[in-house]
């Protein structure tokens, strides 16, 4: 199951493990079973510590597999073959049980530790969905750390019957106690804001009482990280305050074009970039949306938690979200069909229709990709013609179960109450309108810049884009923006980190200048302590 190479890199993994590790397959006569056992013997095979046991029809799903230590009661459960991107999971949730010290912050493993009640969470996955490890992983070490918590990772690919009688339409989602707990990427952090009800007012008190920044960050994406390390490397307080720390980034399958880098992945590079902002002294606080930005010569940035946040110099980060269709049906059958992440959720349309709206890079690659999971995809690009780049092009018209529609106006997102079951445009150039059967919608038009809550306080673009000079200056003085949520042409992760650093070297020269002693003062103040001759 593993190669020779893989398995050299995990036997050196797991000798970092200290307690016995005792796996329990649960198994049935199916290939997956075998698959999934000849995965579990191999890992044995590299640890003294590791004990395997085979049991059929143990009431559980088959096939799946539950990890404990000896002694203990330790609640995580894989119903399937995490490999692709749950290799990781695996790998983390063997050295945690196995006694590998987590390296969540110390307070977060308290909070953890004293959740009271009782958790049994599933998490429905596919193994192509770069978002669903962090949730996996969360969960697992929620209980590895709290006997109260249990966790299922469940691959919703080979469990199709689960994910039609639970009618789940994108991945993640989670599960909790048997009613859904969430849908989408979410870190340790978020999912204990979520059942600790407490969370929220605790933070709110703690960020209250913070000292003025001399710079603070406002957005955790590429353009926020690369300012925080070139202000933090002045010395200066620094703040990043951010409703995902990533960002969009988060959400990328793949990176080609990073250069120095020849290919990564969204969450890869999020990691690297997290911890190199924690390299340096900067206070991060995650899981906070701002809600308004009082101008003065400090600064306010309200959140929407209730607390507020003040610094002599703030630079707007708040990067971009993916841009809806804003048609009937597509609010209502979000992630009921109507999806924006064509590699996490592809999977689940396996065999069925779908289409893509838009024709630029993303909704071309997004077709390409899906042409081979499901059984046919049309993609309407509302231009006469696609725009995405011609190698692109020719690779989607060399598809045989690829339809492609230009000139078309998607206006209505049909449904039968629980989940979508077809769509309507109109030809532009005709007026017609015509339906399209299908299940499934991916929607790829561009994003919309983070800005909302910054109308009437800076000025914006007619696009909604925080206007900002070559020095990324906006209209209020002491306030500098970087990133997708701006007016900088080509929103690439590469240009937005130069401009993150731009604008905080700008905010820095702000602060030395507005902070220098007026003209004729003196620099030391005069002793008029006289001295006797």
């Amino acid at each position: 199951m593993l190669d020779a190479n893989l398995k050299t890199q995990l036997k050196a993994y797991l000798e970092k493990v200290t307690q016995p590790i005792e796996i329990v397959a649960s198994l049935d006569a199916t290939d997956k079973s075998q698959e999934m056992l000849a995965l579990l013997k191999d890992i044995a095979a590299l640890s003294t510590r590791i004990t395997l046991t085979e049991q059929p029809g143990d009431g559980e799903r088959a096939p799946s597999f539950s990890l404990n230590r000896t002694g203990s009661d330790i609640g995580i459960r894989f119903a399937g073959i995490p490999m692709g991107h749950e290799f990781t999971s695996l790998v983390l949730a063997l050295l945690q049980v196995g006694g590998h010290p987590p390296k969540a912050d110390a307070a977060v493993i308290e909070q953890v530790r004293a959740l009271e009640g009782d958790f049994l969470f599933e998490t429905y996955i596919s193994l192509s969905c770069q978002n669903c490890p962090e949730v996996v992983q969360a969960l697992n070490l929620m209980a590895v750390l709290n006997p109260n918590v249990r966790h299922v990772m469940i691959d919703g690919a080979l469990y199709q019957d689960e994910v039609n009688q639970r009618q789940i339409m994108a991945v993640p989602t989670i599960f909790l106690n048997g009613e859904i707990f969430g849908q989408g990427r979410m870190g340790l952090e978020e999912i204990l804001a979520k059942v600790d009800t407490g969370a929220a007012k605790r933070d709110a008190e703690k960020l209250a009482k913070k000292d003025v920044f001399d710079m603070l960050i406002v957005g955790g994406g590429p353009a926020g990280a690369s300012a925080a390390i070139y202000a933090a490397r002045k010395g200066i307080s620094t703040g990043v305050v951010s409703e995902r720390f990533g960002g969009q980034v988060l959400d990328t399958m793949g990176i080609e074009n990073f250069i120095s880098v020849k290919e990564t992945e969204g969450p890869k590079l999020v990691a690297a970039l997290e911890q190199h902002v924690k390299s340096y002294d900067v206070d991060i606080m995650n899981l906070q949306r701002a809600a308004e930005l009082v101008p003065g010569d400090v600064i306010e940035v309200k959140l929407e938690s209730g607390a507020s946040l003040k610094a002599k110099t703030v630079i707007l980060a708040t990067g971009a979200r993916w841009r809806e269709m804003n048609v009937p049906g597509e609010k209502e059958y979000k992630n009921k069909g109507v999806a924006y992440c064509p590699h996490c959720d592809g999977p689940l349309f396996k065999g069925k229709r779908v289409a893509v709206i838009g024709g630029g890079n993303s909704g071309v690659e997004a077709a390409i990709d899906l042409a081979g999971i499901v059984a046919h995809v049309t993609l309407i690009e509302f231009d006469v013609k696609l725009r995405a780049d011609a190698v692109l092009q020719r690779k989607l018209m060399s598809l045989p179960n690829v339809t492609v529609i230009t000139q078309a106006l998607t206006s209505e997102v049909h449904g039968d109450g629980t989940r979508v079951n077809g769509l309507q445009y109109t030809d532009r150039q005709t007026g017609a309108s015509h339906r399209i059967d299908l299940e499934g919608i991916f929607v790829q038009i561009g994003l919309l810049p983070n800005t909302d809550w910054l109308k009437g306080t800076v000025a914006l673009s007619k696009h909604g884009e925080i206007e900002i000079d070559a020095h990324g200056r906006t209209s209020v003085p002491g306030v500098f923006a970087a990133g997708d949520a701006t007016t900088v042409p080509f929103k690439q992760i590469v240009i937005a980190m130069g401009e993150g650093s731009k604008a905080a070297l700008s905010a820095f020269d702000h602060l030395i200048r507005t902070s220098a002693p007026a003209e004729g003062t003196p620099a030391v103040a005069e002793d008029k302590t006289a001295v006797a001759a």
